[in-house]
């Protein structure tokens, strides 16, 4: 299709240009308009022009706000390419203003649209179809889960709302002596905030003793700490924005990998990793059973921080888990 005025912005890769042009298309819902400016801004990089950013934008803005067809073109995985660049994963921007009822005709059975579901189930749609699911995690949200926090997408930027958490403080004594115990849960922690590590400046450390949470949190070091106690609601939601999260400079991945997250960091603390998919009413039961805390050493909370610590009395161990980034 002839579009002269687009053509001659690719030509020469007026930016400016091309960013007036996705907020007319945007204002008269021409989306065809919108789409063809997202297909030509990216093949105009195979010739040197590096449009990225004007690509970016266009199919950042019609998974936000264009009819269902042209947020299914946005989706398409064929390339590989759609959504490296936007400021969230595409799934999650479409799920904001678009119902599985309404999408689900557009989309192909495929992993996308699988995280569109529960992005979709997150929010609060009951999402009954059949889905190839690549979770492996309930659609509908559990009793023992909380209402997780979720991204709020504007035409330019967005916000990434944390959970509250209560500060009601209360110092403990730590000890280092604990005999420390190896698990799976470091290296789901790992899993849950990757981005802050591989695409940021974050840091993890993961520790499992025998005893309770004061010589839990010892074994990382602290001489001093307090801790506020958690129910399983504000921990789940805690551990699932730092799942979501992509910290202070790596991508952020979006609500429904912040649950699945949370969901294997909690198999991996109760030993359920290897009977996945878990039993949702047993992992439910055994999340009530813990003690959970945030904690810090008196130190002042900067950045992207996760410091929770699990306390399992009837078998008399705890974790402690510091995992941080910064700008």
């Amino acid at each position: 299709m002839s579009d002269d005025d687009l053509d001659d912005l690719i030509h020469a890769a007026d930016l400016d240009g091309l960013v007036r042009m996705i907020d007319d298309r945007c204002a008269t819902g021409d989306w065809d308009g919108l789409l063809r400016v997202r297909d030509r801004a990216r093949s105009a990089v195979k010739t040197g022009r590096q449009l990225w950013p004007a690509a970016t934008l266009a199919e950042y803005r019609l998974a936000l706000l264009a009819p269902p067809h042209h947020v299914a073109a946005v989706l398409d995985e064929t390339d590989g390419l759609s959504g490296q660049f936007t400021i969230g994963p595409l799934t999650e921007v479409a799920a904001q203003h678009h119902t599985w009822d309404a999408l689900r005709t557009e989309l192909n059975p495929s992993p996308r649209a699988a995280f569109v579901a529960h992005e979709r189930a997150i929010r609060g749609e009951v999402v009954d179809d059949d889905i190839a699911d690549v979770l492996d995690i309930p659609l509908e949200l559990e009793g023992w889960e909380p209402t997780y926090a979720v991204a709020k997408y504007r035409d330019n930027d967005a916000d990434f709302p944390a959970p509250r958490l209560p500060t009601n403080w209360e110092e403990i004594e730590t000890s280092s002596e604990a005999e420390r115990l190896d698990d799976d849960v470091e290296l789901a922690v790992q899993q849950l905030v990757e981005p802050w590590l591989s695409g940021s400046n974050g840091t993890v450390e993961v520790v499992c003793v025998e005893g309770d949470v004061g010589d839990a949190i010892g074994a990382l070091g602290p001489h001093r700490a307090r801790v506020c106690e958690l129910d399983v609601r504000t921990a789940m939601a805690w551990m699932a924005w730092a799942g979501a999260s992509g910290g202070a400079h790596g991508r952020r991945r979006g609500a429904a990998t912040g649950r699945f997250g949370a969901w294997w960091m909690l198999a991996a603390i109760g030993d359920f990793i290897d009977d996945w998919p878990v039993n949702p009413d047993a992992l439910g039961q055994f999340a009530n059973e813990l003690n959970w805390y945030r904690w810090d050493a008196f130190e002042p909370a900067l950045g992207w921080t996760l410091q929770i610590a699990i306390e399992d009395e009837s078998e008399g161990v705890a974790w402690a888990i510091s995992a941080r980034d910064s700008t």
